[in-house]
């Protein structure tokens, strides 16, 4: 196993939820960070490199190549993650990323800290949650017409913008960054933001660029079958890097969340060691199905003493519809948000509805119709919102 960084696997979600929450010192920090996975890898015959990333592949040889050497594989997995965007400028711009990233933030988000935040995603409205509450100056930044509105499209995003105010931030909606300075963030209207701190959370990129001269078939990440299968023999990918052949989609996609990266090196595993031939149908050649992995995809996030919980993928629905409150209700209070493909629910975002969320993923998973009207009604059981 080859990894970029000097720490054993460990979980991400923490480094922007409990990691930057609350008052422990350095010592109940670390141990809040030290999300290492309880893996025993000598137990497991696994020859562990930190520190050592990968930088080539050599297709027709069937090695990986590092700074220290080369490494021949029967069977590769390039489960390689993400990189955050860097914006342009020549001033400092943090990230939250790894868990470094998150001991280095939680250490400057202090009472007054002029605090800017690029992006107004899952990462950029956790990170504000936790330096509104620790006393810092806030302004998110968000060239979007709303905030998530990449994520879940801006009449959705929209409903959060008064959790901002009432949190004490400084929300600026549409609002394009030119440069990253020494003290500030230029805009590209001519705006200036003071900052002692800038952090960029306007999205990441697969890290494929070691594979970009390998010969492998790269399109949004790692090219590869519902199987998990790359476009070479004997190659698989996982997680963040792999862009994956949804035949419940109908379409490539590619995710960044942590049920992707639980989920899909089970598929990768069971192609791999099925009958020897790494997919399933025991002919030794590995061009038969085996598992194939088609999720429903999910992800949550936690900001301003909500949650959120997000299913499917509604950039193939057609339309939306809202269960309990309307957008322009006084009291809001918890309310869902469904996206329908023709009369199939294919997406739904539930804010403190977990049980709509439950329900949603079994019924998103077994396509079955549903009824508009029951749909929309809070007082109805989503999963009694189906049509036989």
């Amino acid at each position: 196993m080859l990894a970029a960084e000097s720490r054993p696997p460990y979980d991400r979600p923490p480094l922007s939820k409990a990691a930057l929450a609350g008052e422990p010192d350095a010592a109940e920090l670390e141990a809040e960070l030290d999300t290492t996975l309880s893996a025993d890898f000598g137990a497991l015959q696994v020859d562990l490199h930190l520190g050592e990333p990968a930088t080539g592949l050599d297709l027709a040889a069937a090695r990986v190549r590092t700074e220290a050497g080369e490494y021949p594989y029967d069977r590769l997995v390039l489960a390689t993650g993400a990189v955050p965007i860097v914006l342009p400028g020549p001033g400092r711009q943090r990230f939250l990323r790894t868990h470094e990233d998150a001991l280095e933030l939680r250490a400057r988000l202090q009472p007054g800290v002029r605090l800017v935040i690029v992006g107004a995603g899952w990462i950029g409205a956790e990170l504000a949650t936790a330096a509104a509450a620790r006393g810092c100056q806030v302004t998110v930044v968000e060239g979007g017409p709303a905030p998530l509105a990449a994520a879940i499209g801006a009449d959705v995003g929209a409903r959060t913008v008064p959790w901002y105010a009432a949190a004490g931030i400084d929300l600026r909606t549409s609002a394009l960054v030119e440069s990253v300075e020494d003290g500030g963030l230029a805009l590209r209207d001519g705006g200036w933001i003071p900052a002692d701190e800038v952090v960029t959370a306007v999205g990441v990129r697969p890290a494929i660029a070691w594979l970009e001269d390998s010969g492998l078939a790269l399109d949004n990440g790692v090219a590869v079958d519902p199987g998990l299968r790359a476009s070479a023999p004997g190659v698989f990918a996982a997680g963040d890097c792999a862009s994956f052949q949804s035949r419940r989609y109908g379409r490539r996609l590619r995710f960044e969340h942590w049920d992707i990266a639980l989920h899909a090196p089970e598929v990768v595993a069971a192609n791999i060691i099925a009958s020897g031939d790494g997919d399933g149908d025991g002919d030794g050649n590995g061009d038969g199905d085996g598992r194939v992995y088609d999720p429903v995809p999910y992800s949550w996030s936690e900001q301003f003493g909500r949650t959120m919980q997000y299913a499917g993928y509604h950039a193939a629905a057609d339309r939306l519809l809202w269960r309990g409150p309307a957008p322009d209700a006084t009291d809001p209070g918890p309310w869902t948000a469904c996206w329908l493909s023709g009369d199939r629910l294919v997406a739904l975002l539930a804010v403190d509805r977990p049980r709509d969320l439950l329900q949603a993923r079994r019924v998103i998973a077994a396509g079955a119709p549903v009824d508009p009207d029951r749909l929309t009604d809070p007082a109805v059981p989503l999963k009694n919102a189906t049509r036989s």
